[in-house]
């Protein structure tokens, strides 16, 4: 992520949260729980002819996992993961954005996270280390350039185990003529407008509108991380094709 970027997400995290909640009516929230279920639900894997022989799932965090948040921001998704892991699992939230690290810290829910200040494309991990890595609604922050994508996603990959999983939610396209076309009219009347007279950021949220139309379609989100070397991605569209949930395995 550049420079622009990081000076936007240090201005806006107090009300970064709020802001989402109301542009989406809520609907982040249900889709972070979402994509969490997705992440830790090992019969998914099922449909897709790949299961856990000898035991534990070591995704659920019963033989020592390790999760990962990537670009955790406010901390809202590794909340979420929290609830769904045990005493054995080693959670860490990784954010560029120490404000942003910092919001998330102070919450109780918290207090067994590890927090790391880094840039996800270039992440503090050994190679195949991590058992599950998710992000959030910053794919698109990553997103510089088509090949900056694929190579930021190969980073995952290569912090990965070969038995772990990539969890990617993000706003996309919708399928539908119409339904993309009330998105795109959605976005350039209200967010610009409504982020930026609650944060009082004008270019944060004028980037958020420029790049939620131009960001990829589901179908070629999952190329692009076939790409970056994953074999096994699956995908689930959400409210229209307004978001989606890709999993990427090995």
């Amino acid at each position: 992520m550049n420079k622009g970027l990081q000076k936007i997400y240090s201005e806006i995290p107090k009300r970064y949260e709020l802001i989402n909640h109301l542009l989406t009516f809520g609907a982040d929230i249900r889709c972070r729980k979402k994509a969490v279920e997705l992440a830790v639900n090992n019969s998914e894997n099922t449909r897709h002819g790949s299961t856990t022989e000898g035991g534990d799932d070591p995704v659920t965090g019963s033989s020592g996992a390790t999760w990962v948040d990537v670009c955790s921001g406010t901390g809202e998704t590794i909340v979420n993961l929290s609830k769904q892991a045990n005493e054995n699992t080693t959670l860490i939230a990784a954010d560029f954005s120490l404000p942003m690290l910092n919001i998330a810290r102070q919450k109780p829910e918290t207090k067994n996270i590890k927090f790391v200040l880094t840039n996800a494309c270039h992440l503090p991990f050994a190679d195949n280390s991590i058992d599950l890595l998710t992000i959030s609604f910053a794919t698109r922050n990553l997103n510089t350039t088509r090949e900056i994508l694929v190579d930021t996603f190969s980073e995952f990959n290569r912090v990965l185990k070969p038995t772990g999983r990539f969890i990617n939610l993000e706003t996309s396209q919708p399928p539908i003529w119409f339904f993309r076309k009330l998105m795109y009219l959605f976005v350039g009347i209200s967010v610009k407008k409504i982020g930026a007279a609650i944060s009082g950021n004008k270019a944060g949220y004028a980037y958020l509108s420029h790049s939620i139309p131009r960001f990829y379609t589901a179908d070629e989100l999952s190329t692009i991380l076939n790409e970056a070397g994953f074999s096994k991605v699956s995908y689930k569209r959400l409210y229209f094709g307004f978001m989606a949930i890709h999993k990427a395995e090995m």
